[in-house]
């Protein structure tokens, strides 16, 4: 059994989030003086919330696998890689949305029977073969990082959970420097791939706000967008190729850049959030390391006219890597974290854009884009609200920790819509929210930004803080069901990038009607007859 204090890390070789909250709890922080006046302002007083127990002190309502499974999986993988002592198990009890947190603060918490770490593709086909024949469901996890619930260990008609650990299963597998293209184990971490990359003269450029812990795998399965979307595409756009490790056998896909040779199969994988089986190799296109990044900051007068300047840029394509806009309520949250940079900033949106590449094109396309945002009502801002975006890109989860430990609810979600959709969306996900609150008397205000954009349209990120008391989650819940009804209703996808998990689960059907559905399930019952993979993610675990 293991018996770690807390936030330290159980021996299997790697470095695990800190268990009740983001990250490195070493980077832990308070909150901003400017953000506590803000929030005083908007919110109140707030009753503090209590704090999480220690992980000693957590009982686990589900029991450990039995003797007879732990030998069974032990024969897959090795006596030293399969642990179903109480601190690894809370370890891999679910992912790290708010809901996520604040479960991990009762006395009494769900947790799989036991985690599993296998380190070769053929350790994973025998896990499967294990869990199928002994009626265990098994939960894919790689950094752990997901928010829409895809990480609960549901078991379903099932006995069990097993949770599959994939982080020894990590590592280049082959970089073709004329192609670009490298080839990555699945359970590799964004930072070690970029690491590899950056040895050869490449990088991956996907940074999406989990960078720091996700796996490639992870972002396969769950069609990750970075912060550098704008530039080198959603994390599917990369992906050259899968392996694929499912219970009635191993697919190869990917054989070439462009192929007529019927459907698409590596499409089905992308965004199975471990449904179909489980990632092991990713095949991705890589650049060369940029020679130039080039910042700048923009203000606008309104959201509106922010929002069409992008469209411009999108349509142009001039070339940005990074173009985000924030709106008047989140330009403000932000300036409150920065200090006198802000100071002599004109009421209304700030927008970020990023250029880079080598140096004469990088600078022709800040140019190009510097025209479009001219020309649409756009300011030159002081360059260091970019390089404060730049420096904190990584910090907000760490934010959210703290502004929870204050007894201030804060969580994200996120949509898309075509441009001339897009304030109708934003509008009606905004008053969504407003009622909601208003139905459980909490005071809140709501952020929104622009972070991913096409020619066609963009989405749409929303920050919510509210006073929601000292026992958040059935409030939040019957919000979100508002918003996600309201997403619906006003033609936006019920995700961009978070994934369906199990939180969006009932309104995907919504999204892609009857008979998607059917399609799924008939390619689980292909794939996966058992229904053993993550019986809880994706397909309304109701409906299954």
């Amino acid at each position: 059994m293991s018996t770690q204090p807390d936030n330290e890390s159980p021996d299997h070789g790697r470095a695990y989030m800190r268990w009740d909250g983001w990250g490195d709890p070493a980077r832990a922080h308070g909150l901003p003086n400017g953000v506590k006046l803000l929030l005083a302002a908007v919110l109140g007083r707030l009753p503090k919330a209590p704090s999480a127990p220690r992980l000693a002190e957590v009982t686990i309502s589900t029991p450990p696998l039995a003797d007879d499974d732990l030998a069974a999986l032990a024969k897959a993988v090795g006596d030293d890689h399969v642990d179903a002592g109480h601190d690894v198990r809370l370890l891999h009890a679910g992912g790290k949305s708010t809901p996520d947190l604040l479960r991990r603060r009762q006395a009494v918490q769900v947790a799989p029977g036991a985690v599993v770490l296998p380190a070769t593709e053929d350790e994973v086909a025998a896990v499967l073969a294990v869990a199928g024949e002994r009626g265990l469901a098994v939960v894919p996890f790689g950094g752990g990082t997901a928010v829409t619930g895809g990480l609960t260990p549901h078991a379903g008609p099932h006995r069990g959970v097993v949770s599959l650990d994939l982080h020894r299963l990590s590592g280049l597998v082959a970089l073709d420097e004329l192609a670009h293209e490298a080839t990555f184990l699945a359970g590799t971490t964004a930072p070690v791939a970029e690491t590899f990359l950056a040895e050869r003269g490449f990088e991956l450029g996907h940074f999406p706000q989990s960078f720091e812990f996700a796996t490639l795998g992870g972002f396969a399965a769950m069609r990750s967008s970075g912060q550098n979307s704008a530039g080198y595409g959603r994390f599917d756009a990369m992906v050259t190729g899968l392996r694929v490790v499912t219970p009635t056998g191993t697919l190869d896909l990917g054989r070439a850049p462009g192929s007529a040779a019927g459907p698409d199969l590596m499409r089905w994988f992308l965004g199975s959030e471990g449904t179909f089986g489980v990632i092991t190799q990713v095949r991705l296109r890589v650049h060369p390391t940029p020679e130039a990044r080039l910042f700048d900051a923009w203000t606008f007068g309104s959201f509106a006219a922010g929002a069409d300047a992008l469209r411009g840029v999108a349509q142009l394509g001039t070339g940005p890597t990074v173009i985000r806009l924030s709106d008047e309520d989140e330009t403000a949250v932000s300036l409150a974290q920065v200090g006198n940079i802000g100071k002599a900033l004109a009421k209304g949106c700030t927008a970020v854009v990023l250029h880079e590449g080598p140096a004469d094109l990088a600078a022709e396309r800040r140019e190009a884009t510097a025209r479009v945002l001219r020309a649409a009502g756009g300011e030159l801002a002081d360059p260091r609200l970019a390089a404060s975006w730049d420096h904190g890109r990584f910090k907000a989860p760490y934010l959210r920790d703290a502004l929870l430990a204050h007894g201030v609810f804060c969580e994200t979600l996120e949509t898309a819509t075509t441009w001339s959709n897009l304030h109708t969306l934003k509008t009606a996900v905004t008053a969504a929210l407003a009622d909601g609150f208003a139905g459980e008397r909490a005071r809140n205000r709501v952020l929104c930004h622009i972070s991913h954009v096409y020619p066609t349209g963009a989405s749409l990120y929303f920050t919510v803080i509210a006073g929601l008391g000292i026992d958040p989650l059935e409030p939040w819940e019957r919000v979100k069901s508002r918003v996600n009804d309201a997403i619906m209703a006003a033609g936006g996808t019920i995700s961009h990038h978070h994934g369906v998990g199990a939180d969006h689960a009932p309104w995907l059907e919504h999204e892609i009607g009857s008979t998607g559905l059917r399609m799924l399930r008939a390619v689980q019952a292909e794939l996966d007859p058992a229904g053993i993979m993550n019986p809880g993610a994706l397909v309304d675990r109701r409906l299954r």
